[in-house]
């Protein structure tokens, strides 16, 4: 049996969605990956569990530390991603609170933009408060200087959205990553709505990724998870990170120079938030999560095809006052869209309609095949209204900031027949 294709990382995309970091001879020679839907695993004996709680052996215990089918999943968005280690997480958001407070302790600082995710945004600048992390927003983003203008001795990361939500900006990451670098401080991006299909971080500077795995990685709309990916190539001992210089000198014997080089940030993200917060996602999810990776490169390319013909189609249309969607020629965004997304910038788009809050209503009421929904990136097409639900928290200027207004309506672009998608968007709209 010669079968190699779960390690050689040099094959295509396609092929390591399908095959990436899952050996079936480890497995009891299982083509498909097996749930261990157990809560606990034999220690073998004395000297054995003592090597797994110290770390310096690999293996299984109990699930809230790891599962293999998690780890199946972990390996395969590792190799995805370019990256060098992953973890897997109950949420998006348990992704991004982890991965900040894995960065942050009191009296520290975060750097962000205003056009993220509601929910991003209501955790870096309202919950953290309570932690003493404060969460401090760029004035300007698209202006590198208004980020320069934020960075302090206590600042401890930038953090970014591929595409704003529900904005769909994007951002001069280059730029970025390239500023942060100089201060010594690392970028975290979240990448849901692009996927490492359509936009790989690690290539442009991106230290830390994160995934609402619920979204497009999944495709389905039948989980919620959440991923974290590390680069490996940050330097977490250069002076800003106290809590990883204890952790590296605690650990380094155990775990392994080596090892610790390439996924410090990781492991103490495993061994300290997911141990203790306990945010673990299940291994039926995990499971579930890796059938929907299996076709994302094929849904993707679908999913963009779709939304550039609906975003012209919107353009032209009388009852639309604004079209967000940076795979169009008269986008402020075109450009960085093209360099940062060769192969398109996503299947989400954002409209202003014209007559206000009563008109977008209105479309919410007559859509038949697009469905009011909440979550975003699913097989099938989703239409919400920003204003009262995904940005609901935030106060009316906060909104205004994100590009969320009363006439905003936010469309995820299923894989559907175009045809039917954009007859349902001209008879609610008309």
């Amino acid at each position: 049996m010669s079968y190699e294709a779960y390690k050689m990382d040099e094959l295509g995309f396609t092929t390591r969605q399908l095959h990436a970091g899952y050996d079936p001879a480890q497995h009891n020679r299982s083509k498909a990956v097996p749930i261990y839907q157990t809560a606990v695993f034999e220690l073998g004996d004395y000297d054995r569990c003592v090597r797994l709680f110290e770390y310096a052996e690999e293996g299984h215990s109990y699930v809230r530390f790891s599962n293999p089918t998690n780890e199946v999943l972990e390996k395969r968005v590792t190799s995805l991603e370019g990256g060098t280690a992953a973890l897997a997480l109950a949420s998006g958001m348990a992704a991004i609170s982890d991965t900040l407070l894995n960065l942050c302790v009191s009296g520290d600082e975060i750097i962000a933009v205003n056009t993220l995710y509601g929910g991003s945004t209501t955790l870096i600048g309202g919950l953290f408060k309570q932690y003493g992390i404060t969460g401090k927003f760029v004035e300007d983003e698209n202006d590198i200087e208004s980020y320069r203008a934020l960075i302090t001795d206590r600042t401890r990361c930038i953090y970014i959205e591929s595409l704003g939500n529900p904005g769909i900006n994007v951002l001069d990451i280059d730029a970025i990553t390239a500023l942060a670098h100089e201060y010594g401080i690392p970028v975290v991006i979240d990448n849901t709505f692009c996927t490492p299909y359509l936009f790989r971080p690690f290539e442009h500077g991106v230290d830390i990724v994160c995934y609402s795995a619920t979204k497009y990685l999944a495709g389905h709309g039948i989980l919620i998870g959440g991923l974290v990916v590390e680069n490996g190539k940050f330097n977490w001992l250069n002076g800003r990170f106290p809590q990883f210089e204890e952790f590296y000198k605690e650990n380094v014997d155990l775990i392994g120079e080596d090892v610790l080089a390439r996924e410090m940030f990781t492991k103490r993200l495993r061994m300290v938030y997911l141990t203790d917060l306990g945010a673990h996602m299940s291994p039926q999810n995990a499971f579930y999560l890796l059938q929907g990776m299996e076709t994302l490169s094929l849904r993707m390319e679908r999913h963009v095809s779709n939304a550039q013909q609906i975003a012209r189609f919107l353009e032209a249309h009388p009852a639309v006052k604004q079209v967000n969607y940076p795979g169009l020629e008269s986008s402020p965004y075109h450009a960085l869209a093209r360099k940062y997304f060769p192969k398109g910038p996503g299947a989400m788009i954002s409209i202003r309609v014209n007559g206000g809050f009563e008109k977008a209503r209105q479309v919410l009421d007559r859509v038949k095949v697009f469905d009011y929904m909440v979550n975003v990136g699913d097989a099938k097409s989703l239409i919400v209204h920003p204003a009262s639900s995904t940005h609901f928290s935030q106060s009316a200027e906060g909104r205004e900031k994100a590009g969320v207004y009363g006439d905003t309506l936010r469309l995820s672009v299923g894989i559907e027949d175009v045809e039917d998608l954009i007859a349902d968007l001209d008879q609610a709209l008309s």
